[in-house]
């Protein structure tokens, strides 16, 4: 076979990665114009990281010469590294996501490597096919999810293929990358709407004047969404009554005297769930499940509900001011289905509230009204009228799907609500359906209303490739859909409502649907979160800033078959093993959008329910159980990285993210992840090598370490390339020996800085996967002593064993010893002294270094805070790294990042070992779940160049900053 010519590519060499880390923890809190916007999907990548990742996967590394044997000048290529550098961070800015300028900087980049690869590989016999220099490769996602990678690709200036097997997925991506091109720089066609001639409004209208772009089609989005508004309002609108301030109200409230003969708009009405009490003497009551009675939270706003009991019934008033404890907990005792009557304090168990909610005797009770006041939020009590209202409602249409038997996932199935239709109220139903029925007569309106304005039309829809009337008319009716979407994400009686902020907790606050006893019902009319008028315009704003350059496909394809990703640029983001039940969550709104675009998307929507035999992902109940779900996960993402593989554009590495959790599960081998290893044994099995793994931050900085918990912060990003047909095999003992090569340079570069940034603790157990399981996966096969393939599992394990291997001295040896066995706590001075034996030291010596104390017969390490705060180095003639250490994590904590760097500068040769161990604490304590032990380390590394800053200025030589390198 004719050799390809592969120039490293940046990605596989270096990365700004705390520049790129930065800006993607940023992006979690940006809201307006982003595209998750549109619709939720879940575990999302940041748009930052992949635009950063498809950058770096395509533009060649300055010294990719050396690499193809050539001479190459270092400081030249290290300077022109720098140089693509900034222009990732430039990327990776959101204010720069449509940045005109820093787009076509990188573009040109991209085009300049793509045709270096061509010259590179001009006489080869597929040159013609392969290495066109006037084309770029196509690039190409078969696990698109929520889009961010295709979209990406797309502002990159590639051709963007999109595809998944998941019907809610493929249409979100339609709407990013397939439908705005199509119709970019179009005016819209639909009537100004009455609200224009307000001077917000109208301000909003001017700057889509130009009409460039997707901003037409944004712009129609809003006014057909106002139109929608104020039919349902017609339709429905006497269903969500205000409410009057009356003065009995007043009487006995009087902080609501401003308010008095005011009707203020409601903006949710709060239920609890309730069931017949389980004390035959109150029986017949139906009492409140409620988790709390508190409404506000908020200082100086506090607010809750207060129950009377009047003998053998009850009703709920609304007090201001700071509640009483008991309020906190509602009728809760503990956690799950405990709770207790209202009118006796008898017990109410899980099994009696199972019974009740299965035999469909659980209902609920309205406790408050939440009303949009001149300042805020104004809580009043229920009404006779309000609740009269809310039982009007008489839907005509329901979802039938059930939802699966996982309680993993969904809980509400156990407590008799079965399908995805029992998740809303009466009222609820009514709505949605009124507006999905909207959805359809706005099409219709578009496509009247495009024709008047002169749009030609062949009658061809958005399904055809359609680019005249009909399918404008239905690509608005896309976005229209999206926004019921988000209506009924909140819309469900699985929002509650967050009293410390005064707001609504959508339904998927996190990848489940739970069971919730008490919920907060969105008015779909008020200007406020879960109103459609809300949906409309975060949709609007996101359609407005999409990229209107290029082409995008997407289509319903299986990744272990399709063949879509031939000669394309591959990036994709799969499943995470059993992490998220894709298929099984997003019949949520699969339900309502199947009602809205089935006569869009006929066969996309032809199915009940989202298509879920070929979802990969391990869902025991779906496969006969644990160790077969397994295999079926194994056998499945196997395939479709073999597919990936063959299909995949050779001059370019394929990315793949993860974000899976390693230290899942503890034993006697060591801490592992069934999920993790199971993917990255598909990975190697499908004929990949890894070429470098970098741990990408999905998490803001709250998320780094969850309290009480290891929760990581990153998506690791593997970089794959195919191995070798004729990779050899090698010995246990060659790969260990390989692998000590190998690592301490790798560990040094990233925990000192190198070429790239600093690797965070928290990330560099995976990002030293990198370089170890490069050296594991270039062989066809690590063989044990007898004779059997070595195990990812066993791998990762020697390669993360690595981490703790640093050469302490034996002060150091011991502390680290004791603290995995006793933290900070006491332990037996008779087991300090055998320790101690064992490390080559003595607790006598110990106590000289000023690390332990001793006292009683027992003996604890001393903490940063009990160091004093007087330590002078030079003087001191026994300095442990591990006290250097935990002097430096004092001094940054009492006195800040300057006398940091100063008492460093006066200890310069314990710099490495300082590194070193800070990694291997943090590491030991993220194992163990000691997350406020974990923290320290933390911190000090992230301000660890701060800290090397001012060594530097206070006469530090002794080692080189990560800023000079």
């Amino acid at each position: 076979m004719y050799p390809i010519k592969t120039p490293k590519k940046l990605i596989e060499v270096a990365l700004p990665l705390d520049k790129i880390n930065i800006a993607a923890a940023r992006e979690k809190s940006i809201r307006h114009g982003h595209p998750s916007t549109l619709h939720l999907w879940w575990a999302r990548r940041p748009l930052a990281a992949a635009r950063a990742v498809i950058f770096a996967q395509m533009v060649n590394d300055p010294g990719y010469e050396r690499h193809l044997g050539r001479g190459v000048n270092k400081e030249k290529a290290t300077a022109e590294r720098e140089r693509l550098f900034r222009i990732i961070e430039d990327l990776v800015q959101w204010e720069n996501t449509n940045n005109e300028d820093v787009l076509e900087r990188a573009r040109a980049e991209i085009w300049k490597s793509w045709r270096e690869t061509c010259e590179l590989n001009k006489n080869h016999p597929q040159a013609a096919e392969l290495f066109n220099p006037e084309k770029l490769p196509g690039f190409h996602d078969p696990f698109a999810g929520g889009g961010a990678l295709p979209l990406e690709a797309q502002r990159l200036g590639l051709e963007s293929y999109a595809s998944d097997l998941n019907p809610v997925a493929v249409t979100i991506n339609k709407a990013m990358i397939e439908i705005p091109p199509k119709f970019a720089g179009r005016a819209p066609v639909g009537p100004e709407i009455d609200a224009d001639k307000s001077s917000k409004k109208r301000a909003t209208r001017d700057a889509f004047e130009d009409w460039s772009g997707a901003k037409g089609l944004a712009e129609d989005v809003r006014r057909y969404g106002a139109w929608m508004r104020e039919e349902a309002q017609k339709r429905i609108g006497h269903l969500y009554p205000q409410i009057e301030v009356t003065p009995e109200m007043v009487a006995e409230r009087p902080d609501l005297a401003q308010y008095q003969g005011e009707k203020l708009t409601v903006i949710a009405w709060l239920w609890a769930r309730t069931v017949k009490s389980p004390n035959p003497a109150f029986s017949h009551a139906e009492v409140p499940l409620a988790s709390t009675f508190i409404l506000s939270s908020k200082a100086g706003k506090e607010s809750y509900v207060e129950p009377v009991i009047e003998g053998d019934s009850y009703r709920f008033t609304v007090k201001v001011g700071e509640p009483p404890a008991a309020a906190k907990d509602g009728t809760k005792l503990s956690r799950g289905a405990n709770f207790q009557c209202l009118l006796s304090d008898t017990p109410i168990e899980p099994k009696y509230i199972y019974s009740e909610a299965k035999a469909g005797r659980m209902g609920e009770r309205l406790m408050a009204v939440v009303a949009e006041g001149t300042r805020g939020r104004v809580y009043l009590a229920p009404t006779a009228e309000q609740l009269a209202i809310a039982r009007q409602a008489q839907p005509e249409w329901k979802p039938e799907v059930e939802m699966p038997a996982n309680p993993r996932w969904f809980s509400p199935p156990a407590y008799g609500l079965k399908t995805y239709g029992d998740l809303f109220t009466s009222r609820q139903l009514v709505a949605l359906s009124t507006f999905s029925d909207l959805v359809l007569e706005a099409i219709a309106r578009v496509h009247e209303d495009a024709l008047e304005a002169g749009m030609a039309d062949n009658g061809l829809g958005l399904d055809q490739g359609g680019t005249g009337a009909t399918a404008y008319a239905q690509a608005v009716g896309v976005y229209l859909a999206f926004a019921i979407s988000k209506v009924s994400n909140i819309g469900s009686t699985v929002a509650s409502w967050m009293n410390d902020r005064g707001a609504f907790r959508e339904t998927f606050a996190r990848q489940a649907i739970p069971m919730v006893w008490d919920f907060a019902e969105a008015n779909p009319f008020a200007d406020a979160g879960g109103s459609f008028a809300t949906a409309i315009d975060k949709g609007a704003m996101a359609v407005r800033d999409l990229p209107d350059d290029g082409k995008g496909h997407v289509y319903q394809q299986d990744a272990q078959t399709q063949q879509i990703s031939e000669g394309k640029l591959i990036s994709t983001d799969p499943p995470y093993y059993d992490n998220i039940g894709y298929a099984d969550l997003s019949d949520f709104f699969y339900v309502w959008l199947r009602r809205m675009l089935r006569p869009v998307f006929p066969s996309l929507y032809a199915t009940l329910a989202v298509p879920k035999a070929e979802e990969l992902v391990a869902t025991p109940y779906r496969h006969g159980g644990k160790k077969e779900a397994e295999n079926f996960f194994l056998d499945g993402m196997t395939a479709a990285m073999h597919n990936l593989a063959d299909l995949a554009h050779p001059a370019f590495p394929v990315t793949i993210y993860y974000a899976f959790k390693q230290a899942e599960t503890k034993g006697d081998a060591g801490t592992s992840s069934t999920g993790w290893e199971t993917f990255l044994a598909a990975v190697l099995k499908a004929g990949f090598t890894l070429t470098g793994t970098w741990p990408m931050r999905t998490e803001g900085a709250g998320r780094l370490i969850g309290k009480g918990t290891n929760a990581l912060a990153s998506s690791i990003v593997l970089v794959c390339r195919s191995r070798a047909a004729d990779a050899p095999t090698v010995s246990r003992r060659d790969f260990i020996r390989e692998l000590n090569a190998t690592l301490p340079d790798a560990l040094l570069d990233m925990t000192r800085g190198g070429i790239n940034s600093p690797v965070a603790p928290v990330d560099l157990s995976q990002a030293i996967i990198g370089p170890g399981m490069e050296v594991f996966s270039k062989y066809s096969a690590v063989l044990e002593a007898d004779g059997s393939s070595m195990s990812v599992r066993s791998a990762l394990q020697l390669i993360n064993r690595f981490v703790g291997e640093d050469d302490f001295d034996h002060d150091t040896q011991f502390c680290l010893a004791w603290f995995e066995q006793h933290g900070w706590a006491e332990g037996k001075y008779g087991d300090a002294d055998v320790l101690a034996r064992a490390k080559g030291t003595s607790v006598n010596g110990l106590m000289d270094a000023g690390v332990v104390n001793s006292a009683s017969g027992n003996l604890r390490l001393l903490k940063w805070a009990e160091m004093p705060g007087d330590w002078s180095p030079e003087s001191d003639n026994r300095v442990p790294v591990w006290e250097a250490l935990h002097q430096l994590i004092r001094a940054l904590n009492q006195d800040g990042e300057t006398a940091a760097g100063q008492l460093l500068a006066r200890m310069p040769d314990k710099t490495a070992g300082i590194t070193a161990l800070t990694y291997r604490l943090y590491t030991l304590c993220e194992r163990q779940g000691w997350a406020e032990e974990a923290r320290a380390y933390n911190e000090l590394q992230g301000a660890w160049l701060g800290i090397e800053q001012a060594s530097q200025e206070a006469g530090h030589i002794g080692s080189q900053s990560a800023l000079d390198i």
